[in-house]
């Protein structure tokens, strides 16, 4: 027997129990539709509760099957949608009508404005300048690297709206990054299986941004360069030391040093970072906590080895120097006049050293520590001059972050 008969050029269903189901249909796909969209973005941008939650893997799984699961809903409105809109009633249709709305909308909004790629672009334009042409404030906080003779310096204030900006740093292809919500600052090079990779930025976890490599489709964190969901979990990229410093320091260090100028395309979302620096951002993501280990607190991570363990920056501003061992190393840490340029030095004996004259005055310039050596009594003495028998001074890998990006991602992590 023929369950549709033809109505006004349609074929409406006569079966009331098919009818019904295929209304269910409708309605599981389009709420199926609406929850998955939300929750493809949910996971991995700073929503209320989402960056507590232990849910990486699950939000790679959606991400990655995203077409299966948005095939499988729309098939669903699809099939259930004449049932569903053949009531010949306009107001039992209005409901109808609002969902397809709904779900375009949202489609729209968490395919677009709410996704990490398009709030936060890459750079159009990449120039470099001397220092005698720099356009950036001496003052201001960057990352410093250096290659094989060659050294640049990048922005902070840049860097954190781009989030990882690609370059080729004596002959070596880099990938500098900074996550403001963490306070991190790393550099890596951007080579997988010794192929080079290329990143975009995907989301956070646990509030620091994440990259989704364009071969494999894996996420990698940017606090550790560790591959933490997909194909490649487990791998790490090879990271490259770097300094986080004033502009002014990097160049009595690196006299000659290039400095990424500003894109102008960007120049709106540069200004909104301007207070980045100084930690004067009012957003709870970005904000400073001037007390000590709160989440928002200020901290000098330092690894030595496999041991890492974090420095209270109130404490090292009170200070000015902090004298430790970790891991069996002695190690030196430094703030410098300007209050916003660390260093932390190694040297091979535990014998503390002496707030010479030269070491509280002229050495808060600390543009020639590069070469310094201490001597066993522990005296430091410029290379120049370098004794018989003395110790090299050796950098050690830190950090400045927000406690709670360092204990999140070294959770054996020491307190000083």
């Amino acid at each position: 027997m023929n369950s549709h008969r033809k109505h006004g050029g349609c074929f409406v269903c006569t079966n009331g129990v098919i009818c019904s189901a295929m209304r269910k249909w409708f309605y599981i796909g389009i709420l199926g539709l609406i929850l998955f969209e939300i929750a493809n973005v949910y996971f991995i941008m700073p929503m209320p509760g989402s960056q507590r939650m232990n849910s990486l893997q699950l939000a790679w799984n959606l991400n990655h099957w995203r077409w299966l699961f948005r095939l499988l809903f729309a098939g669903l409105t699809l099939a259930g949608l004449p049932s569903a809109w053949k009531n010949r009633r306009w107001g039992a249709r209005i409901p109808v009508g609002m969902l397809l709305g709904i779900a375009a909308a949202v489609g729209y909004l968490f395919n677009g404005p709410m996704t990490a790629s398009t709030m936060f672009h890459e750079m159009k334009v990449k120039r470099f300048s001397p220092p005698e042409k720099n356009l950036v404030p001496e003052d201001k906080l960057i990352i410093g690297v250096e290659i094989n003779g060659e050294a640049r310096a990048y922005a902070i204030q840049h860097v954190a709206y781009h989030h990882r900006v690609f370059d080729t740093l004596g002959n070596k292809a880099i990938m500098v990054t900074y996550c403001s919500v963490c306070r991190t600052g790393r550099v890596f090079e951007p080579v997988v299986d010794g192929v080079r990779e290329n990143f975009r930025l995907v989301g956070m976890d646990h509030f620091n941004a994440m990259f989704e490599d364009k071969k494999t489709g894996t996420w990698w964190r940017q606090a550790t360069g560790e591959a933490v969901a997909g194909p490649l979990k487990g791998k790490s990229l090879p990271e490259i030391p770097c300094r986080q410093m004033t502009l002014q320091q990097w160049l009595n260090m690196y006299p000659n040093s290039k400095i990424l100028q500003p894109d102008p395309a960007f120049a709106a979302d540069y200004d909104r970072l301007k207070n980045y620096d100084r930690g004067n951002m009012k957003g709870n993501l970005t904000r400073s906590d001037t007390g000590s280990w709160n989440e928002k607190s200020w901290v000098v991570g330092v690894i030595v080895g496999s041991q890492a363990k974090a420095y209270d920056w109130n404490r090292l501003k009170k200070e000015r120097i902090i004298q430790d061992s970790v891991a069996g190393k002695h190690i030196i840490l430094w703030i410098s006049k300007d209050n916003k340029s660390h260093y932390v030095w190694a040297f091979p004996t535990e014998r503390p050293f002496k707030k010479t004259t030269w070491l509280e005055t002229e050495g808060n310039d600390l543009s020639g520590w590069e070469g310094l050596r201490i001597s066993p009594g522990g005296e430091f003495t410029s290379l120049p001059r370098i004794p018989g028998n003395t110790f090299r001074m050796e950098p050690v890998a830190s950090y400045q972050e927000f406690w709670h990006s360092w204990r999140t991602f070294h959770p054996e992590t020491l307190k000083y």
